[in-house]
């Protein structure tokens, strides 16, 4: 009894994770959990849009190495654990962290189909198993940054410098200090950099 009991408050506990998975894949942290194991973080905005393919014309290349300023990344089709391209429509701007496609894989690409496949070599893909994009307007990121719960894609949080978002890829500042910048006061925020601004004028 004590048994049955047991494994009935696991279930509880986990079924909601598990109903938010978006595929079948383990939840793998948020962006600063996860943007150091991707071969590629650029930010950029989506210049089209075809099948579930995208294409991205890098505004800053974060981390990694690319002579390209336009990428293609391939999303979700099938059972393939991407988010979908309806998500990223053309002109939105994101910062993302991309794994490289290296080898093809049986049934990958139909050139039939050429806009609706796993991806080609030398493409990139976007994992939805952790927080591998952020949504940018303009200098400003929010999304799954840190410490945001689980399959949640626009928690609740203040829009932190795309900036500080490098400083972090770059070893400069630390997660905490992107989870502090996270939960400021937007009034506050805005003050400083109001102040910051007036000062630098009166220089």
């Amino acid at each position: 009894m004590r048994y049955r009991v047991l494994t009935c408050l696991l279930l509880c506990v986990f079924a909601g994770d598990i109903a938010r998975a978006e595929c079948d894949c383990l939840w793998q942290g948020s962006f600063t959990d996860v943007e150091a194991t991707a071969d590629l973080v650029v930010s950029g905005r989506i210049n089209s849009v075809k099948g579930n393919s995208l294409d991205l014309g890098i505004d800053r290349l974060l981390r990694g190495e690319t002579t390209h300023p336009d990428i293609r990344i391939w999303l979700k089709t099938g059972d393939y654990c991407r988010p979908e391209p309806a998500a990223f429509p053309s002109g939105s701007e994101w910062v993302m962290a991309l794994f490289r496609i290296r080898e093809d894989v049986a049934g990958g690409f139909n050139p039939h189909t050429p806009n609706i496949s796993y991806g080609r070599v030398g493409d990139y893909f976007l994992s939805s198993c952790g927080g591998y994009w952020l949504a940018r307007d303009g200098n400003w990121v929010t999304g799954n940054l840190v410490q945001a719960p689980r399959w949640v894609r626009e928690p609740k949080m203040t829009p932190v410098l795309l900036e500080l978002v490098a400083d972090f890829i770059a070893g400069k500042v630390d997660a905490r200090t992107l989870a502090e910048a996270s939960k400021e006061d937007p009034a506050v925020r805005e003050l400083m950099l109001d102040t910051k601004a007036f000062l630098r004028e009166g220089d």
